[in-house]
């Protein structure tokens, strides 16, 4: 696999679209890093790392998918990957993205770490932008 974090967005993508529950995938720190965005922002319901076991080796992520109660439409309508190996996408400080003009984020890995376009923009920090979510 040459995109891990492609991956995981394509897997919650699949999930929504087939309205499940529950979503696995493979763990990293990067992806856990945007799962706990994901959970802080209220776009998914709640998440569990899993330590190594005998279909993922490095460990697991287990994602519990939010949908409305009364209308069944997901709190996650888009998820796009940005930056992607054959062409990284990296901003400035005064050019970060605003997403649906403040409505949705934007993931931005930073020196300081993984962070949402408005946590950068206060911090003045620039890097590089993984993923829009709306």
């Amino acid at each position: 696999m040459t995109d891990p974090i492609a991956d995981l967005l394509t897997r919650i993508r699949n999930g929504i679209m087939a309205k499940h529950r529950v979503v696995d995938c493979p763990a990293s720190n990067i992806k856990k890093n945007i799962v706990k965005i994901l959970f802080e922002k209220g776009y998914i319901l709640n998440y569990k790392f899993e330590e190594a076991g005998e279909q993922f080796p490095q460990g697991n992520i287990k994602i519990a998918l939010k949908y409305n109660p009364e209308t069944k439409q997901p709190a996650i309508k888009s998820i796009q990957r940005v930056s992607r190996p054959g062409l990284r996408r990296y901003v400035n400080h005064d050019k970060l993205p605003r997403v649906l003009n403040g409505l949705g984020i934007a993931v931005i890995s930073t020196s300081q770490g993984v962070m949402t376009d408005k946590e950068a923009r206060l911090k003045n920090i620039g890097g590089e932008v993984i993923c829009y979510v709306y």
